[in-house]
Parts: structure tokens; sequence; C-alpha cells
């Protein structure tokens, strides 16, 4: 249904305009008595296999939302219904900022992926607390955590302290985002030196903490052999929890979609269908290289059921869709975790 008839309707509109409808809809629509318990017996599927622990947290099925969908925690109700085991909003920043010049979005569906160059676009840290203090209790929450695009990168970790420490109470993990494209300069913070330093301060404040929240960090998927290298590093020297692997991609090779189409859409982060391999090959090669002592979240050209088995065949416990569900709809968590069920994964 949702490939026949709602995506040829969605499709009319610019994506970040199709976005902001289907987020309408399903708000207003579960206002509706039932619904709720309607959606959930479509989508939500429940077994013992699918259960996974993972940073001490206990996860019903292990296909979450990516973070970028629901960056300002308004969907999280109806999320859980159509059958995520976990999902992850943001990215937050401390102040809320509107993010890039529109349009900064675009479809490839020759490719089946998006080019985006949002820019960290959210209603602010204070706002989305506000939100969570009211989020669904029945599934797992994750903040995606960046910083403000005035702040300089030599105070960044002041904006990311910022965050984790408003929300930590409201949020059962943390995902520090260095990786995205569309920051300028932020990607630098993936540096050795400067990534360490954060996640040494992320990690000072979490352990003066009671009770301490699973942290983990974001990769982009065009680090080369030595920067992932350095990753396994990073994550054993500074004790966070794990990584999620990748973000999008620069490279636009290999695309369908015509040269001339794409190099009019300019500048932003490429993922789908398109940066699959190579966020495979990102996470086999973490969990070679790091003996799989940490958890691998992936993310990245997850359209099929077939695509999570490889991610989870190379090292993941956990995955991510964010473009397969917006070309794939709400059946393809389905169809993962019936796949996995399928397959005693």
């Amino acid at each position: 249904m949702y490939r026949s008839y709602l995506r040829p309707l969605f499709f009319l509109f610019n994506p970040e305009s199709a976005h902001n409808l289907v987020f309408s809809l399903l708000k207003w629509t579960f206002f509706i008595p039932g619904i709720n318990a309607l959606v959930r017996s479509l989508y939500k599927v429940d077994a013992p296999s699918l259960h996974r622990e993972v940073a001490g947290l206990q996860f019903k099925n292990p296909v979450g939302l990516a973070a970028g969908l629901d960056k300002n925690a308004v969907v999280m109700k109806q999320m859980a219904a159509l059958g995520f085991g976990f999902i992850e909003i943001g990215t937050v920043t401390p102040r809320p900022q509107v993010g890039n010049p529109k349009p900064r979005m675009f479809r490839l569906p020759l490719d089946q992926g998006l080019i985006n160059r949002m820019g960290f676009n959210n209603d602010g840290v204070e706002v989305i607390a506000q939100r969570l203090e009211k989020r669904p209790r029945n599934i797992i929450v994750g903040a995606n955590i960046g910083k403000n695009k005035d702040t300089p990168n030599e105070k960044a970790a002041s904006d990311y302290l910022i965050c984790f420490d408003r929300l930590f109470d409201l949020a059962d993990y943390f995902v520090v985002n260095v990786s995205s494209p569309n920051t300028p300069g932020l990607r630098a913070l993936q540096d050795k030196e400067p990534l360490l330093e954060l996640l040494n301060l992320l990690m000072q404040n979490n352990r003066s903490r009671p009770v301490q929240k699973p942290i983990f960090l974001k990769i982009a998927p065009d680090l080369n052999t030595a920067q992932l290298d350095d990753i396994v590093t990073i994550v054993k020297e500074s004790g966070i929890s794990g990584v999620i692997a990748t973000n999008t991609t620069l490279s636009r090779e290999g695309l369908k979609t015509q040269r001339t189409l794409v190099d009019l859409f300019g500048a932003g982060g490429l993922s789908g269908k398109p940066v699959k391999n190579r966020s495979t090959e990102v996470v086999k090669y973490l969990h070679d290289k790091s003996n799989g002592v940490f958890p691998i979240i992936a993310s990245g050209g997850i359209h099929e059921a077939q695509d999570a088995v490889e991610k989870i065949n190379a090292g993941a416990v956990l995955v991510q869709v964010y473009t397969g569900f917006v070309y794939e709809g709400p059946a393809l968590v389905k169809r993962i975790n019936q796949r996995l069920i399928h397959q005693g994964r």
C-alpha cells in the first residue's frame, strides 16, 4: 500500500514538505480512538528471539529509527506503534537553529537515496527536553547531540555537555554527532586528539553520576583505515559504549542519477542505498579490528530485510533506518524483524 499509493503521493511534494505532511498526518491520526492499537497490531512484531541487551539496555527488537527523522521528538509514540525497537531523536543543539537555507533535501529515486544539508535544524535542547518529559516509556529513546553552527570548535565541548546534562534524566542513551557534513568544520572534531578530549569530558561527567548512561559515537563512512583504527583506540581509551556506523557520505561515486542533476543539488550528505556497501565495510572493519569488544549500531542503506541481515553478519548488534523508511514505508521494520525471527538471528 505504501509503495503503490502513499509514496507516489508524498513524492509529489518536495522532500521537506512531504516530511512535514507525514508528521502532521501521524500526529493528527493518532488522536483518533483506537488508532494506536490498530497500528500496533498491523506493524509490531514481538518475539523473545528479537530481544537484545546492548550497553545495559533491554531492546524489544533490534530495529531503530535513526536520528534526523524525528529531530524534535514529536512523533515518538507514533514511531513506537510502527514497530521500532528504539528511537533516536535529534540532532539536538543547545540553542534552537533554523538550519541551512532551503531547498536543502533532494531525492535520488534512481538510486533510492537522499541528499541533505539540513544543518542541525531543531527546536533547541530546552523545548526538546520538555517533550521528552512526556515521552512513551515502553520504548528506548536515544538523544543525538551536537553543537550550534556558530559555536567554534574550540568551544564545542561546552555545547555537547549542555545537551548531555539537560537530557540526562530523559534519554536512555546518547549519541555524539561529530560526523554530519552539514555544519562547517564539524567533521574536524573526528580527529583523534579533539575527539578523545570531547569524549573524555563527557565520560567524566557521566561517571560523576550515580547511574551512567551509554554514550555512542556516530562516525562518517568517509574515514580511511588509519582513521578507523583511531576510532577503535578512542572508544577503548575513552570508555564510551560503542559506535554508530555510519552517517551520510560526501561521495557521489557510482550514482545512476545524471551527474548534472546531482551537481545541481549541490553540497550535502548522501544517504540510502548508495552508502549501503561502505557502511557495511566500516561495520565489519571496526568489529574485526576491535575483536568485537564494543557494540556497533549499523546505519546506512538498509532498504530490505536482507540489508539488515548483512549488517548483523558484519558485526552489528542493532540496526537503524531512515532513508529506507522513506522509500519503503513502515512495513520495512516488520519485514526486517520477521526475517530475523525466521533466520534465528
